[in-house]
């Protein structure tokens, strides 16, 4: 016969049980009457409404505000909306009323609540992925929502009895996937540790009960022996005056199958099953000390594993969780776990950020939590178009192992294990990150690939030239600077894509056409591109370039100097007519007239062997030993052109001569007078300068052609004094 069950009274005990967890954690008179208040709102909105179970429904945000104030340990605020976290959804009540009646803090809360709380609706990975999404946003904005979002559902876990295996399953799932990870993260261990032990209840029953059963065997069968070796901790402990408490702690049926799994060895072979915990009674100043005082009492009696020493009180993990773990030989040979933290450390740990946070109300902060929160922000922000992609990411960060660097200037930073020095960049800053030229690790030059060690001293070298690299993507392993990276490699693409169309509308312009759908198409065609993106793309990256476009045009109009005659206006000439044009230069076999400059670098005059080179503003006209012929001819030869002069009567040329030799009286005057007067040649400047007894110069004249220019320079060099005569590119003649 089944019992009758005294509803009224079951509730009346919740909520006095919720009073004295408020109570019991400093509650004074305005934080009681708040809850009470929570209370009846919540009573009134759900009265007449059952559970599954047949319980009233108010006993559901009862439990939900106990798992808050005891297990999570957030202050009445947070309490009070968990009261109320489906007011709005289940009854009349809105926001604006709430908002009224308690604060907007309070009223915040509970939408964000009821923002979230109908997302989980399908079995979609997709839409798995959207969820945790939208539980990230919910934290960036007020972490108090998710911890309590959490709560939420570590009591629906731990009342699915009663519904469809279709719907368990389904809650199971999601909550593996989305809600252990970040009780992980915010260090709420038992919190997770529950979720993953009811999710494989729930997801593999049979696997769960049998290690279950296990576990309750070996428990029993270890007991006395867990006992024995407790007491001889107790009494080391005592000889040395310390005051302590100690606890056992039981590992997951979860993390032991995990364990068995991944190492490949049967249930009994975990030989850490259980943990005794030893808390101290230590005050902040000496806890340090003290810990690792009991740590040699302890050693000095049982023999430890070094391997397995993990030091968080030393460098505390990222979630601020602080405890050192040692694993000693017991007595009959069996190794066993002693984690040792003093009252301080274990709240933290038990409660997570939580407990550091504490969240009393007043929106002090935790500076561990605040950067966590800052990180996922900057995360959702920087967020790509592969969401499933974004959230493989976090969840990765969220349960990998961490290491600890340092800053040259001492500053420990917290990374996920693989991190490399490009994370570690973004981790001091965004814009260092940006612009990682190199590292040093310990004193040595490091590939940016490098994978950080734990206690790793690094420095990042940085230039401003410095931009980040596809490649790079392959190195990082953090959100943030993946997202960062990706971000900037999606702008570029995009500014390259802007800077490629306005080329080619530049390049099309100039060859008498036009960007538009049709020109697009051919060019697609001609260099077999699938879409217009990336043809801008590769121009405006400097891939292609004006010979790529030359190309595309001769193809398009029959050949390069049709395209050359279209863009600078040639003339035709007659042979009979190149006598009278040798002011003039003709270009390729059909001695085409284009127009064109002669280069400054290098004037040209009558009889030089010349080339032409096309560029962004026409043609320039350039002497074959130029010292920029080489780099011309030889890395833009599409660019180069046959040219050469027209023959015929000639005119008048600039040209520059330098000499030097030995200083002598009436050297100037010899010069001039060679120059104007035997030669007949025009002098538009002459400069000479004279140092202890040697002396350079330069000359600069007008010729008709370069054999005038080189009996000019064979007859200076005949006078007594100059041995050196050379052209303005220092080409001796």
């Amino acid at each position: 016969m089944e019992a009758i069950v005294d509803y009224e009274k079951l509730v009346r005990n919740k909520f006095r049980t919720l009073i004295r967890a408020v109570e019991s954690r400093g509650g004074d008179k305005d934080d009681i009457a708040l809850i009470r208040k929570a209370y009846k709102i919540a009573s009134d909105a759900h009265k007449d409404v059952k559970r599954k179970s047949g319980e009233p429904y108010i006993t559901h945000p009862l439990d939900v505000a106990l798992i808050v104030a005891k297990e999570i340990g957030l202050g009445p605020q947070s309490i009070a909306a968990a009261l109320l976290h489906d007011v709005v959804e289940d009854s009349d009540y809105t926001k604006e009323q709430l908002a009224h009646l308690f604060g907007p803090a309070i009223a915040y809360m509970v939408e964000g609540l009821t923002k979230i709380q109908g997302i989980f609706d399908t079995q979609s990975s997709s839409m798995q992925v959207e969820n945790f999404r939208k539980l990230l946003l919910s934290i960036s904005d007020d972490v108090r929502v998710i911890l309590i979002k959490m709560a939420d559902r570590l009591h629906n876990m731990r009342t699915m009895d009663g519904m469809p295996y279709h719907k368990q399953l389904k809650i199971a799932s999601e909550t593996l996937y989305i809600f252990a990870p970040l009780a992980h993260r915010m260090g709420l261990y038992h919190i997770k540790s529950e979720y993953e032990d009811l999710g494989l209840k729930y997801t593999e029953p049979d696997i769960y009960t049998e290690l279950a059963q296990k576990l309750q065997d070996a428990e029993e069968d270890d007991a006395i022996y867990l006992e024995r070796f407790s007491q001889n901790i107790e009494s080391l402990l005592e000889s040395e005056g310390l005051n302590y408490s100690i606890k056992r702690r039981n590992k997951g049926i979860f993390s032991i199958r995990r364990k068995m799994l991944n190492q490949g060895v049967s249930f009994e072979e975990v030989y850490d099953k259980y943990a005794i915990r030893v808390i101290l009674d230590s005050h902040p100043k000496r806890e340090k000390s003290d810990l690792w005082r009991v740590y040699s009492i302890i050693t000095g009696v049982f023999r430890p594993n070094p391997r397995r020493l993990r030091d968080w009180v030393t460098s505390p993990k990222a979630n601020g969780y602080e405890s050192l773990h040692i694993t000693v030989m017991g007595p009959e040979g069996h190794w066993v776990e002693v984690q040792l933290r003093s009252h301080r450390m274990d709240e933290g740990a038990e409660k997570g950020y939580a407990a550091h946070w504490r969240y009393k109300e007043d929106n002090s902060g935790n500076t561990a939590l605040d950067e966590w929160v800052n990180k996922i922000r900057d995360a959702i922000e920087n967020q790509g178009d592969s969401a499933v992609e974004f959230v493989d990411q976090f969840k990765l960060q969220l349960f990998s192992e961490e290491v600890f660097a340092f800053t040259p200037q001492g500053k420990m930073l917290t990374l996920p294990k693989h991190a490399t020095v490009i994370d570690f960049a973004f981790e001091i800053h965004t814009d260092i990150g940006m612009t990682t030229l190199g590292a040093k690790v310990n004193g040595k030059l490091v590939p940016l690939s490098y994978e950080i060690q734990s206690g790793d001293q690094v420095l990042i070298l940085s230039s401003e030239n410095q931009k980040p690299q596809t490649e790079w993507l392959e190195w990082v392993v953090t959100p943030k600077a993946k997202a960062r990276i990706r971000q900037f490699l999606r702008d570029q693409h995009r500014d390259e894509q802007d800077r490629g169309k306005k080329l080619l509308s530049r390049l099309l312009l100039k060859a008498k056409s036009e960007l538009n759908q049709s020109t697009t198409q051919k060019m697609l065609n001609f260099f077999s591109l699938k879409n217009p993106k990336e043809l801008f793309e590769r121009f405006g990256s400097g891939q292609y370039g004006a010979s790529q476009f030359r190309s595309f045009v001769q193809e398009e109009a029959g050949g390069f100097y049709q395209y050359l005659r279209k863009r600078f206006k040639p003339k035709t000439i007659a042979l009979k007519d190149l006598r009278v044009l040798s002011s003039h230069i003709v270009f390729g076999p059909d001695q085409v007239l284009l127009e064109h400059r002669l280069a400054t670098c290098c004037r040209p005059i009558q009889g030089d062997q010349i080339f032409g080179f096309v560029d962004k503003d026409g043609i320039d006209v350039h002497r074959t030993d130029c010292r920029q012929a080489i780099h011309l001819q030889g890395r833009f030869a599409e660019k180069v052109l046959i040219a050469r002069w027209a023959t015929g009567e000639s005119q008048q040329f600039n040209a520059t001569l330098r000499f030097s030799g030995i200083d002598s009286a009436g050297l100037i005057m010899k010069v001039t007078s060679l120059i104007t007067k035997d030669l007949n040649v025009d002098i538009r400047a002459l400069h000479i300068d004279g140092n202890e007894g040697i002396f350079t110069g330069t000359i600069s004249v007008k010729v008709s052609d370069r054999g005038q220019l080189v009996e000019l320079a064979h007859q200076l060099k005949s006078i007594k004094g100059i041995d050196r005569v050379e052209r303005e590119i220092n080409k001796v003649l």
